[in-house]
């Protein structure tokens, strides 16, 4: 598969970028997908949920009322969580990742991008930087870009500061690196920007055996 690179003009420089059909025209793996984003999700929740069960709260444990013949229900002590004092089986901390094998997340990736390059959402841009970080130069950029979207996803080969500060204050316009590329970040974005050099980067990362 070819593409054609773009400047930041949002010219065309007359350069194709060859990209490799094992990882960009793939057919995707929608369970893969589903797995590898679920396990991104669950790692990063907090997992600090907690409330107070019975045993955590003060109060006496003395017996209110006789077993029988009463007519109402049992109770044992004021603590019963009936009456308001502690949640019985409450959420506690814990954790709610899981492991995936390596292969199988190596797929998941190559599924979102052979996705996106399906959907011609992939766009390629030659290497560049900004010399000082102005959320300007973020905004001529899309705008020479002429994308219908605003849920951009910059890749570039290596973090670029400038590039970064430049784009944190535009919403939805989010930049990443090649070698952190992850599967969540590829199908939340409606426009995947790749840089040129940021390409052999990913083929060398989804190519490892």
């Amino acid at each position: 598969m070819e593409l054609n690179i773009i400047n930041t003009k949002g010219k065309e420089t007359g350069k194709k970028a060859k990209l490799n059909d094992e990882i960009f025209a793939i057919t995707p793996n929608d369970h893969a997908i589903y797995l590898d984003v679920k396990q991104i999700q669950a790692n990063g929740r907090q997992g600090t949920h907690k409330v107070k069960e019975r045993n955590e709260h003060s109060g006496s444990t003395k017996k209110l009322k006789r077993q029988k013949g009463t007519g109402g229900a049992r109770a044992g002590s004021i603590k019963n969580p009936v009456y308001g004092n502690g949640r019985a089986h409450g959420p506690r901390p814990r954790d709610y990742g899981f492991k995936l094998n390596i292969k199988l997340k190596r797929l998941a990736r190559k599924s979102a991008l052979s996705q996106k390059a399906l959907d011609k959402k992939i766009t390629i841009i030659e290497d560049f930087t900004f010399e000082a970080p102005k959320t300007k130069q973020c905004i001529e950029l899309l705008q020479n870009m002429s994308f219908d979207t605003r849920k951009v996803l910059l890749v570039l080969s290596n973090m670029d500061k400038n590039v970064i500060l430049s784009s944190r204050n535009l919403e939805g316009f989010k930049v990443a690196q090649a070698s952190d590329l992850n599967t969540l970040d590829i199908l939340n974005c409606s426009q995947l920007v790749l840089s040129e050099k940021s390409i052999p980067v990913i083929e060398t990362v989804l190519s490892a055996q």
